[in-house]
């Protein structure tokens, strides 16, 4: 469903996604804007606009006292799995817009003990409420999913996150 890609500046989301796939730049977002995500091994690993992984390794800084990576650096994956998509629309908007997270969700099916990958297929529904909220207005809040599995696929958890998006004049 492509209807609300044409409210976007298309080259703004290349942009954006050229800067979320560059190690060094997006790097040095994270350290500076999300200091925790980046010290806790938190990076995107890709970005289309359609789909976004994330990853969280297992290590020292991210453990929990069950040998598994604690809970929330999986949390900071998934959020960052959804919000950089968000980002990407919100900085390619043709009006400044608002995103706060209101909600979120967890279920938690199998320890992590490794490198976890994060993916958002929801993006075109992210970007279709960020356009529906640049046309009414008014605050749309949607819930986008996420899952999080490990290398060989196995479903580690998955996340509900709410986002709000609401147009600035």
């Amino acid at each position: 469903m492509n209807t609300g890609i044409t409210s976007f500046n298309a080259d703004a989301v290349q942009s954006f996604i050229r800067f979320a796939q560059h190690p060094f730049k997006f790097s040095a977002f994270l350290f500076w804007k999300l200091p925790s995500a980046w010290l806790c091994g938190v990076r995107a690993k890709s970005l289309t606009p359609d789909v976004c992984v994330t990853s969280v390794p297992y290590r020292w800084i991210s453990q929990n006292p069950f040998q598994s990576t604690y809970f929330a650096c999986l949390a900071m994956a998934a959020e960052l799995s959804t919000g950089l998509p968000a980002m990407m629309y919100v900085r390619s908007a043709p009006k400044r817009v608002s995103m706060l997270v209101t909600n979120i969700q967890a279920t938690f099916v199998k320890k992590a003990t490794g490198l976890t990958f994060f993916t958002c297929t929801e993006v075109p529904v992210l970007r279709d409420a960020m356009a529906q909220a640049i046309r009414s207005g008014e605050p749309v809040t949607v819930t986008i999913h996420t899952e999080g599995k490990d290398k060989d696929g196995t479903l580690i958890a998955t996340f509900a996150v709410t986002w709000s998006f609401k147009s600035k004049s």
